[in-house]
């Protein structure tokens, strides 16, 4: 099993980085009131997580899909899109690569891929959890049924993303077919918890028809599910959607719900998105000052990276892994905090 690691990647400078002076500061046209939010919800991510921020590997091992959601790159219908599926081997290599540059959470994540059979997720979760056995397998697949989650579970899976997307029924069917249902959604993720996975929710922030009302509604069934994680990012056009001609979400507003959520949720595990990346150029670093504390660089291999498209401009696509992981602990350490070499694991809450 691989086990070096490049110390150039982990600066031990923990008391530098915490020190105020070394903080980015935060966008000038942003109002007195924001500036006092995200300073109220960095200071609360301190006092439970002091300045280190958990890197996740990002291994995105099929872009093919069975829903047709109507803001999704990937969508079922997309038939400009060039498909791709990882193979075991191909997700081991990239596994060992992400081993090496110190990651010690590996994120498999795809589309609802009728390929991949539960036979085929648990073999490929069993193998990554004996060779690594001090790693955590975190799984983003979409909605399945119990007994799938159960097996992966049993295989080693302890982590499971699934936004929820919108906690509104109304706004739910604004942004899905008719054949998906925000119930079994919000039931998958119920199905999870009662499992014993560390569940990850989450909602794009500026979708359409997106309203103030629909957002309170998200914050309050958060409430309710109690989850370890929450992405949260803005929403981004696709041209080939039916929503391409929609408006890009809010940097501003994504923050301010990032900085809300660590005041309303001390403990969870909130990331600063590629999403966030992509829609300004130091939008991760503001994300960190607003509250986040997870980054999730790709490990996926170069070569189909820009085939993973939710969203149009993504970044970090032609970089090496290498190269990505560096430019991360550079982003994070410029913002005043530091790259640890941990799985990362959600505080008891």
């Amino acid at each position: 099993m691989p086990t070096g690691i490049d110390e150039d990647l982990f600066p031990n400078t923990p008391e530098a980085s915490a020190h105020p002076a070394n903080r980015l500061p935060l966008f000038p046209e942003f109002t007195d009131d924001e500036e006092a939010l995200f300073t109220a919800a960095d200071e609360v991510r301190r006092q439970e997580y002091g300045t280190d921020v958990y890197v996740r590997g990002l291994i995105e091992f099929t872009s093919f899909c069975r829903n047709n959601c109507y803001y999704c790159g990937i969508r079922r219908d997309d038939r400009e899109l060039t498909r791709y599926r990882l193979t075991k081997d191909d997700i081991m290599r990239c596994a060992a690569e992400g081993y090496d540059l110190g990651y010690r959470t590996f994120v498999l994540q795809g589309g609802e891929d009728p390929f991949f059979t539960d036979d085929m997720i648990c073999d490929i979760v069993s193998a990554i959890c004996e060779g690594y056995p001090d790693c955590a397998v975190t799984l983003s697949i979409g909605e399945r049924e119990h007994e799938s989650y159960q097996r992966y579970y049993d295989a080693g899976a302890r982590r499971y993303l699934l936004r929820h997307e919108t906690a509104s029924d109304e706004h739910y069917h604004i942004l899905h077919p008719a054949e998906l249902s925000p119930e079994h959604r919000k039931r998958c993720l119920y199905d999870l918890k009662g499992i014993g996975y560390q569940i990850g929710a989450g909602f794009m922030v500026g979708s359409l028809a997106q309203t103030p009302e629909y957002l309170l509604e998200d914050l309050r069934f958060l409430q309710e599910l109690k989850p370890d994680m929450i992405g949260i990012g803005p929403y981004l056009t696709h041209h080939a959607t039916p929503f391409k001609d929609c408006c890009n979400g809010s940097m501003a507003m994504t923050l301010r719900m990032i900085a809300i959520l660590r005041l309303m949720f001390p403990y969870a595990l909130i990331p600063a998105t590629t999403a966030l990346g992509t829609i300004h150029p130091k939008g991760r670093e503001y994300g960190l000052c607003a509250g986040a504390n997870v980054v999730m660089p790709n490990l996926s291999p170069t070569g189909v990276r820009k085939l993973y498209a939710l969203y149009e401009n993504k970044i970090c696509t032609g970089e090496l892994s290498s190269e990505c992981r560096g430019c991360i602990a550079r982003r994070a350490e410029s913002s005043g905090y530091r790259i640890v070499v941990d799985k990362g694991d959600v505080r008891p809450h």
